[in-house]
């Protein structure tokens, strides 16, 4: 691919949504980018920053504590209506733990409810307990049926609706602990509860995100093969160790 070829990652408040490895997901779009020739520009939008994504390709949003997902939640409402024009564009949305309850109509932050951004139909409640553990998916988003790893750590319940789940939940509590499903998927837009890092434990997930970004931008995306055997190996460990026997 050539040089010539650029992503603008765009990472929401990294200064109060970075309790789970973020930047992990970050050196992963911005290394599988640099080993393809493919360049890359990160923009950190921090508290008090304008807020814009006209020039996003990929946009990642975090996890924190409840203070800071609350005054996140409320930052990013007050410019809703440009989120919504960039997932209606097409444009490619990680939203990671504390960051993914925020994309539907409400969620529940230590007992008071919080609009939330309204991207997709779910919505979220408090959980009695709070759920802490490894989790193994069953997922199709990334070009037939694949494994998903990571870990989760919430005290939330979310329940989707008019939206198709990131994956099926092999071992771990995903959404709700009710109905098997994990995360959601909507446009190029993929919410999850799983961190731990996400992307570096899982780079076909990476992958399928820059092909995505790729094509809104460019019209087409061929990437050229890495070579993934040290992780592909760790994935596989996860799997194994903590699917359900």
């Amino acid at each position: 691919m050539s040089d010539a070829k650029k992503l603008t990652i765009c990472h929401l408040f990294p200064d109060l949504l970075d309790l789970y490895g973020d930047k992990g997901n970050i050196l992963s779009f911005v290394k599988r980018l640099e080993w393809r020739g493919i360049n890359s520009e990160l923009i950190e939008v921090k508290r008090d920053d304008k807020i814009s994504l006209a020039d996003a390709d990929i946009v990642l949003l975090g996890g924190g504590s409840d203070r800071e997902q609350k005054a996140v939640c409320e930052y990013l409402c007050a410019v809703k209506t440009d989120f919504w024009s960039y997932v209606d564009d097409g444009g490619v949305l990680l939203a990671v733990c504390g960051g993914y309850p925020m994309l539907g109509s409400y969620l529940n932050i230590a007992g008071e409810k919080v609009g939330g951004l309204g991207i997709v139909d779910m919505y979220t409640e408090q959980n009695k307990n709070r759920v802490i553990g490894n989790v193994v998916l069953e997922s199709d988003f990334a070009n037939g049926k694949n494994t998903v790893v990571g870990f989760e750590n919430h005290g939330t319940k979310t329940y989707i609706k008019k939206c198709q789940p990131f994956g099926k939940v092999i071992n771990g509590f995903g959404n709700n602990g009710e109905d098997e499903t994990e995360g959601i998927v909507y446009k190029n837009v993929l919410g999850t509860y799983l961190h731990g890092p996400l992307l570096p434990k899982n780079p076909h997930i990476t992958d399928e995100l820059i092909k995505r970004a790729l094509i809104r931008k460019y019209g087409q995306a061929e990437l050229e093969p890495l070579y993934d055997t040290l992780e592909d190996e760790a994935h596989s460990y996860a799997v194994n160790r903590f699917s359900k026997k």
